[in-house]
């Protein structure tokens, strides 16, 4: 898919626009071909040498925009 390679590597940002990671990995649903979440990566020296394991799982539902950045939705929206 196509919009997933132009996915991964964009920063995310939470509602208040707080850098929480950058897009490692994308979960999609081959039979629908749909996006159901973004793996986030924390970002840093670590993770660009493979050692950090720290990961978010971010629910597609959550995203608001996508754009250079990708914001995500507060939780009263």
């Amino acid at each position: 898919m196509r919009i997933v390679e132009e996915i991964i590597g964009k920063e995310v940002l939470d509602s208040s626009a707080t850098v929480i990671g950058k897009v490692k990995d994308v979960e999609v649903d081959i039979e629908s071909q749909t996006i159901e979440a973004l793996v986030l990566g924390k970002g840093g020296i670590s993770e660009g040498l493979g050692l950090s394991k720290g990961e978010t799982i971010v629910p597609y539902e959550m995203v608001k925009k996508i754009g250079d950045k990708i914001l995500l939705r507060g939780g009263e929206e």
